[in-house]
């Protein structure tokens, strides 16, 4: 492990590189260009601030807007995540078949890249939740959750960039499983109600799925909403960490195979 943290510090460099590049090419051909990380999260906040007042839906809460707003943008950094994570490996075939570097900096370098666009939509949310005066929970622990999202969001990369060689079928498989994924995760109802269609005895497994507790963390700090119980929480951090573990697992023990596959 030591080795692999030392290997992408000497190429720091073409990390830099490629998480550059990315941004560019996200919003090449694009009018506005980068402007579009900051237009994109205030145009979604007013269309669904919109629809919430148009049907009359609040989801039984009364800050029900923010309360979305929070929830997808969390979601869709983490779908942005696995779905550029599809061709991590399989758009640098030249870089991996001519060049010797560790090959986890293709897919951390999207994790990095759309980090810095979900920093930018942050920045947005957090003005639009200072407009509308909703009170900040202990933001003091963002940092945790994001680094814990970052994990979940990185492991979940290296699965897909690695299967995406060998099966080209991962990307439609891959919209299926989010699909389902986003429905099974508390983005647009509240926790309670998921909980509450469980037995008490079997709620745990609500958070077998690390989004949940994550989402659920996001919206405890940006705005002041109650935590998700704490055990349900812990083993949610936890299996977003042993995705990570699987992931790199996974990738290390493939990649030596890109070339011959590519």
């Amino acid at each position: 492990m030591y080795k692999l943290f030392r290997d992408i510090y000497c190429r720091r460099e073409l990390l830099f590189m490629l998480i550059g590049r990315n941004l560019k090419i996200r919003y090449k051909s694009s009018i506005l260009g980068f402007f579009w990380s900051l237009l994109g999260p205030i145009l979604m906040i007013v269309i669904y601030a919109l629809f919430a007042r148009i049907l009359r839906f609040s989801g039984g809460k009364p800050n029900y807007v923010q309360f979305l707003v929070v929830g997808l943008v969390v979601w869709q950094f983490h779908v942005m995540c696995l779905n550029d994570s599809l061709h991590a490996v399989m758009g640098n075939v030249s870089l991996v078949k001519k060049t010797v570097f560790p090959r986890i900096i293709l897919p951390l370098s999207t994790i990095l890249a759309d980090l810095v666009n979900f920093l930018l939509t942050g920045v947005v949310v957090v003005l639009y939740l200072a407009v509308m005066r909703t009170p900040l929970g202990a933001v003091w622990l963002l940092p945790p959750i994001l680094l814990t999202q970052l994990a979940l969001s990185l492991g979940g990369a290296l699965v897909i960039s690695t299967a995406n060689v060998f099966f080209r079928d991962t990307e439609h498989i891959l919209s299926v499983i989010t699909l389902a994924w986003f429905f099974l995760t508390p983005v647009f109802y509240p926790l309670e109600l998921q909980l509450s269609a469980l037995p008490e005895a079997w709620r745990w497994l609500t958070f077998v799925n690390p989004m949940t507790g994550l989402v659920g963390a996001y919206r405890a700090v940006m705005l002041a909403e109650p935590w998700p119980p704490a055990g349900g929480l812990m083993l949610s951090c936890c299996v977003a960490w042993a995705v990570l573990a699987i992931g790199m697992a996974v990738f290390q023990t493939f990649q030596v195979r890109f070339g011959d596959e590519l």
